[in-house]
């Protein structure tokens, strides 16, 4: 899962809330360093990272756009309202409307070493992002933060340190992989919604990784193959939690988990590895 979600004041924000009273200025600045006054994490010099975060709300789909397409802002200001909106931006750069204009925030966190596991894959079948070389090499790659979207570390402590200060639902993916009919009812609750059982049902069953990966409406299979290469790697590739367990050594294991005990330090953050 990649992205966290923002919901317009109906709901502004993401697998992976509220509404906004005015037309989110967000959309048309240049991203800034920024944040919530109570909270404003600061950003390495290593740049952002792909991870987790999406901004989320209910009834629209957010809008279709591909890299330097210059008519996202008109795509979004289009749709109803409340608003769907996702992004993979860290929170230092989310714009400041966004921290205005009481958005609810769905943020979708994944254990670092599936996230580097899935990301690894990704980028090998991606043609918009750079060859991600060896798994070694892509190793190397991920611990210092070089990549799309910056540091896992970063990303994750950022918005978990802000879980207090807006409108936001953190959730795990390993959580929804265990009991995903009490995360969505989480949602539910976090959306104001009130669904029958029936239709709870529905979505759970409709949300599972096997579903989406045989919808041609999530698994990109659409997309074409100068983009997405689904030859190299599925997009929807395997969705299950402790993977990592097939690719890292002993030795990266190890290392690993030294850098994530001193990157994550003092942070009561805590992830599941393997269900």
């Amino acid at each position: 899962m990649r992205g966290g979600q923002s919901l317009d004041k109906e709901a502004v924000s993401g697998p992976g809330g509220s509404s906004a009273e005015h037309e989110p200025t967000c959309l048309e600045e240049r991203p800034k360093v920024t944040g919530p006054p109570a909270a404003r994490p600061q950003l390495s010099s290593d740049g952002l990272r792909h991870a987790q975060v999406s901004l989320c709300q209910t009834r629209t789909q957010s809008p279709v756009c591909s890299p330097g397409d210059a008519n996202c802002v008109e795509k979004a200001r289009a749709m109803p309202r409340p608003r769907v909106l996702r992004t993979h931006f860290p929170a230092q750069l989310l714009p400041p409307s966004f921290w205005e204009s009481n958005c609810k925030f769905l943020y979708v966190a994944r254990n670092a070493k599936d996230c580097l596991v899935s990301y690894y894959h990704f980028q090998r079948m991606n043609r918009t992002l750079p060859d991600p070389g060896t798994w070694d090499q892509y190793f190397e790659t991920f611990i210092s933060g070089k990549v799309a979207w910056g540091s896992w570390f970063e990303h994750v402590r950022g918005w978990w340190e802000l879980r207090d200060n807006v409108q936001m639902l953190f959730l795990f993916y390993e959580d929804i992989k265990r009991d995903p009919k009490q995360e969505i009812q989480k949602v539910m609750k976090f959306m104001e919604k009130n669904l029958d059982g029936a239709v709870l049902d529905t979505i759970v069953q409709e949300t599972t990784f096997e579903k989406m990966k045989a919808n041609p409406m999530t698994n990109r299979s659409t997309a074409p193959k100068t983009i997405l290469d689904q030859s190299i790697s599925p997009f929807m590739r395997k969705g299950i939690v402790g993977d990592w367990k097939n690719h890292f050594t002993v030795a990266q294991n190890e290392r690993f988990d030294e850098i994530y005990r001193q990157k994550m330090k003092g942070t009561s953050i805590n992830f599941c590895t393997e269900l």
